[in-house]
């Protein structure tokens, strides 16, 4: 069993999957094909993607009884201790940059204290 998630992707893509699967809501497809059937549609996804993204996931005989790969995603497959887990990238600030003014603005201390 595979399941393909695409985003941003072309709709010919969206069609070629549908040859072999079921696109059970826009861009997921499931489906039962071979191991050979499921390389190759993974390397027409990877192909046609243009700007998109793409998740596979798939059954294996494995301690977590499956895997999955990704194609220009910001969400990326390690192994950890046999385990594949997927890591997110974090955006945290950095200490040093200025992200912004803080406090209230000079507008609302003018009126919140009756100034100018």
């Amino acid at each position: 069993m595979i399941t393909i998630v695409l985003t941003n992707c072309p709709a010919g893509l969206r069609g070629l999957l549908t040859r072999w699967l079921l696109e059970i809501s826009p861009g997921v497809f499931v489906g039962n094909p071979s191991a050979r059937i499921r390389d190759i549609l993974w390397q027409e996804v990877k192909q046609y993607t243009a700007n998109g993204r793409a998740l596979l996931t798939y059954t294996t005989n494995t301690e977590q009884g499956f895997a999955f790969e990704s194609h220009d995603h910001k969400w990326h497959p390690v192994t950890h201790e046999g385990l594949t887990l997927i890591r997110r990238p974090t955006n945290r600030p950095s200490p040093l940059a200025d992200t912004g003014a803080r406090g209230w603005s000079k507008a609302s201390k003018r009126r919140r204290f009756g100034g100018r």
